[in-house]
């Protein structure tokens, strides 16, 4: 064996390889191939990702009404008769799956990033939480893979704790897409659905609520740091209202992933902004990130960047049915002192000088 591997380990030079760096050839190539392959699959896992909460939902709508026009109408009716009967179960706790929440495509996800959750503090299971997530980012890339899936290990870090990630209530009237984000843990973020997670006699229950909402998207960009919440207080209310405790979160890198058009004062897409930003209280943003087949060129695929969500130290909240003004005002300062201690303590583990500063808007 020994002498057909020295048959053929020649070099240009006519000299022999050693058998020592033939194998270490051989060993290199085998492991080439299961990189590119997975790299091919955290490329897979994204596409699936905002192919699934872009697209996934009107596409469905459209295709079952088209088939209420074909032979296949029966399959419409049936879904639709299941919808109305179905149609608070978003707002009652959902339908998670623990098998969803741990497919293998989610660490592919988290390893395209990378991805990781830090621990600071226990948030023991006797308690019920509001989470704050900061900031919103484009997508809420970090909120989704930390607290809608395992791959960052939420159940082993905070064993008795079930997270539910709060969205807009519109993406549970879009066929199919319901379903899928009920069993990820996901509910509407309105007052009747948090209420009802929060007021169950099982404790251990975590609505995480990014709290600069779709508004805070307009002022995401690299290296910009800075979160509205002076003026959000609704979820301060509902913790006082239910007892449960506020722990601030934050994500260093979530701003990182896309690059967003800035339009000029008095241009028309400018005024466009401005014109939602009036009638629905956020406007949309219009934001790039790497192409699909090049990292290089612009397209819809976040950029590679590192995100790490940290924990923080939870606030004790103390149960008041009608909380006054000033008692949520109270509670707001403190959360809003804690998110910024946590900020501070992190930022130069993460990627961040000692100068940076957290903007609260």
């Amino acid at each position: 064996m020994k002498t057909i591997i020295a048959a053929y380990s020649k070099d240009h030079q006519g000299s022999r390889l050693s058998l020592q760096s033939i194998l270490h050839k051989i060993s290199v190539a085998s492991i080439l191939p299961q990189q590119q392959l997975n790299k091919c699959m955290q490329l897979f896992s994204i596409v699936q990702w905002i192919f699934t909460f872009l697209i996934m939902g009107l596409l469905f709508l459209v295709l079952l009404a088209y088939l209420f026009f074909t032979s296949l109408w029966p399959v419409t009716a049936l879904y639709v008769s299941w919808i109305a009967l179905d149609w608070d179960t978003p707002e009652a706790g959902g339908r998670r799956s623990l098998w969803v929440r741990s497919w293998s495509v989610w660490n592919y996800f988290r390893d395209y990033f990378p991805i990781q959750l830090v621990k600071t503090h226990n948030l023991p299971p006797g308690r019920n939480y509001i989470i704050g997530s900061h900031p919103h980012g484009i997508l809420c890339i970090g909120a989704f893979c930390n607290f809608v899936t395992e791959s960052t290990g939420f159940s082993q870090k905070f064993p008795g704790i079930r997270p539910y990630l709060a969205t807009l209530a519109g993406n549970f009237r879009l066929p199919v897409l319901r379903e899928y984000m009920m069993s990820g843990g996901l509910c509407p973020v309105n007052k009747r659905a948090i209420s009802y997670v929060l007021s169950q006699r099982s404790r251990g229950n975590a609505v995480i609520i990014v709290v600069g909402g779709a508004a805070e998207s307009l002022s995401c960009h690299p290296g910009v740091i800075s979160v509205l919440l002076s003026r959000r207080r609704g979820f301060i209310r509902l913790a006082l209202e239910h007892g449960a405790d506020l722990v601030p979160s934050f994500s260093f890198g979530e701003n990182d992933l896309y690059q967003q058009v800035q339009f000029s004062e008095g241009s028309f897409l400018r005024s466009v902004q401005c014109k939602f930003q009036k009638l629905f209280g956020f406007a949309p943003c219009f934001f790039y990130g790497r192409g699909l087949t090049s990292s290089q060129s612009k397209g819809f695929i976040p950029y590679s960047r590192p995100i790490t969500t940290i924990l923080g130290e939870p606030i004790t909240v103390p149960r008041i049915q009608d909380p006054s003004p000033k008692t949520v005002d109270q509670y707001h300062q403190i959360y809003t002192h804690a998110l910024l201690k946590l900020f501070h303590e992190h930022k130069t583990k993460y990627g961040l000088g000692e100068n940076a500063e957290l903007r609260i808007l």
